[in-house]
């Protein structure tokens, strides 16, 4: 199975890289999936210095095949409860399937960006 993962950096400034993964195994808990994908951040060709040492540690739904797409280009900020994957839970417990899209992001910058929600540029 094929998950996207949309990696960002920084919300105001909309910095992102999106990556494919190969071989997801939904069976593997959301911590499980976050350890893996934090190594093949950092071992991945293309991605600038910046984005292999950015502190993530959250996974969202952005979008799944034949469903919609949020109207924010960074990242939909509605219906976090149904779509920040909870760590202890499973990939297929959590609703995540072959061409999901996922933003892999840090908590706390999300937080912000969703207090004032404001594009630098």
């Amino acid at each position: 199975m094929i998950v996207t993962i949309r990696l960002i950096r920084n919300f105001e400034y909309r910095t992102i890289r999106t990556i494919p993964i190969r071989d997801v195994d939904t069976k593997q808990t959301v911590d499980q999936f976050i350890s893996r994908l934090l190594q093949e951040v950092k071992s991945v060709k293309g991605i600038p210095p910046p984005f292999k040492t950015h502190p993530y540690d959250t996974l969202k739904i952005s979008h799944q095949a034949g469903s919609f797409k949020a109207n924010d280009i960074v990242i939909n900020v509605e219906d976090d409860e149904q779509l920040i994957l909870p760590g202890g839970k499973l990939l297929e417990e959590c609703g995540v399937v072959s061409e999901t899209e996922l933003s892999f992001f840090n908590l706390a910058a999300y937080q912000a960006y969703k207090l004032n929600p404001e594009k630098k540029w």
